[in-house]
């Protein structure tokens, strides 16, 4: 088949194209969909050269932003790409092909009378609408994601990431255009901040839509559109070191959970410390995160027991709400669990948090307690991520308690419909004097015909 892109197509007819395609995906076979993903794969491998041409010039045009104080070093960490990252793109898709196919599950059957059984199935959405910024992978992974589940897409990505997912995209659609039983279509790419206004009133083609941003942006679409939205807005996730936590390990996470990749979503902006180890602990964890770079910014109790240490700045009210994707963190002592959940509760997003303890009490009233979408046990907050929790990819991370939560991978992106199959049955025969009973009785069987 025949790439067929037309770029000068309106958003409207983007949409319908989406949506006729999404009638056709929805009935694709497994086989049918994991060939499509290994050949998407195969291509990314093949055109890196062009993607990174492609990504160089985002670079460049984002280092000149930095420079004029338009942009942050952060959105631009995030933009990068090489060679490292693009075999993550591959091996990414390439684990989405492994996993179960989430369409057509029988998820329950019920005898309603005799001959007459009810399924309820698994479908795909049907059409998603994905707003994105600064990283371009993330076009690969929610691409991927809605394949396997026959979704159809329409995509935008950040401005500052123009070029590359101009790029990927070509990689994409063509791959998949090339495969049987793939509809053209399936695959859009809008470009303007002027074509997110009109997709968000295109409830008739358009039936979820997932923004990637930040909680005012995730905001701003929820009031601006009649569509349904799967928000996945800002990380201010913690770790409390508890007065039982191995003080080796708590060092160790607590670093990992902010310098191993501070612009990304899931890294820690706020360590908080019990105060009956914070006068030993504090010391060894701030001078590792100053050696590091990191910029700490720490409550009263903090500047208190480092009296004199340079480097320091004090945490306002503000800091405690705040996502910094940077090398930032802020530092608070707490008096002991209870506290620190109070905390959580207040001032984090439901996002992820950790708690570093050799007490299973502690650690279980703290997981209990924290309302948050993913909650560590002596491990960093890192580890929250689709690709980590064996879902292949994730279509972000879900702060909200409907539908899907946390990493939302395949289980995220596919819905139900009832499937009512009988010989000639008849409400009349239900109701009234005479009217026949239902058994409701649990079959252990799957819908087919």
């Amino acid at each position: 088949m025949a790439l067929s892109i037309d770029v000068g197509a309106s958003i409207a007819e983007k949409a319908k194209m989406a949506r006729d395609a999404a009638l056709k995906l929805a009935n694709a076979t497994t086989a049918e969909k994991d060939n499509a993903l290994l050949r998407i794969a195969d291509s990314i491998d093949k055109n890196r050269t062009a993607i990174l041409a492609a990504n160089n010039k985002d670079i460049a045009l984002a280092r000149s932003l930095v420079e004029e104080g338009k942009m942050s070093n952060a959105l631009l960490h995030r933009l990068i790409l090489d060679d490292a990252k693009i075999d993550e793109m591959i091996l990414s898709v390439k684990d989405v092909a492994k996993l179960e196919d989430p369409v057509g599950k029988t998820l329950s059957a019920i005898e309603l009378d005799k001959d007459l059984e009810l399924f309820q199935v698994s479908c795909p959405i049907g059409v998603i609408g994905a707003i994105f910024e600064s990283r371009p992978d993330v076009l690969v992974q929610i691409s991927s994601l809605c394949l396997k589940t026959g979704n159809a897409v329409l995509l935008k990505g950040g401005s500052e990431a123009r070029n590359s997912n101009e790029a990927l995209f070509e990689v994409v659609a063509k791959a998949s255009s090339e495969s049987d039983g793939i509809p053209e279509g399936w695959l859009q790419l809008l470009e303007t901040r002027e074509d997110v206004s009109e997709m968000l009133k295109l409830y008739s083609y358009i039936d979820l839509i997932i923004p990637r941003g930040s909680d005012q942006f995730v905001r701003y679409i929820q009031d601006n559109s009649s569509i349904m939205v799967l928000g996945h807005s800002e990380g201010i996730c913690h770790v409390y070191v508890d007065r039982d936590a191995d003080a080796d390990m708590a060092l160790d996470v607590c670093y990992d959970a902010k310098v191993q990749y501070p612009a990304v979503c899931n890294a820690a902006e706020t360590v908080l410390v019990d105060s009956a180890i914070a006068r030993d602990f504090l010391p060894q964890m701030v001078e590792r995160y100053l050696k590091a770079g990191v910029e700490v910014r720490a409550c009263p109790k903090t500047l208190e027991l480092l009296e004199g240490k340079k480097g320091l700045k004090p945490a306002s009210e503000e800091d405690w709400r705040t996502e910094y994707n940077d090398l930032i963190i802020s530092i608070k002592v707490v008096d002991g669990v209870d506290d620190a959940i109070e905390h959580i509760n207040q001032y984090g997003s439901g996002h992820t948090d950790a708690i570093i303890t050799a007490n299973k009490k502690t650690a279980l009233t703290f997981m209990q307690f924290v309302d948050s979408s993913s909650v560590m046990h002596n491990a960093s907050t890192r580890f929250s991520d689709g690709f980590r929790y064996g879902k292949g990819a994730e279509v972000g991370i879900s702060t909200y308690k409907v539908h899907a939560r946390g990493p939302v991978g395949l289980e995220g992106l596919v819905i139900y419909k009832y499937l009512v199959v009988g010989k000639g049955h008849t409400v009349a025969s239900y109701v009234g004097a005479d009217a026949k009973g239902f058994t409701h009785k649990r079959l252990q069987k799957h819908f087919f015909f």
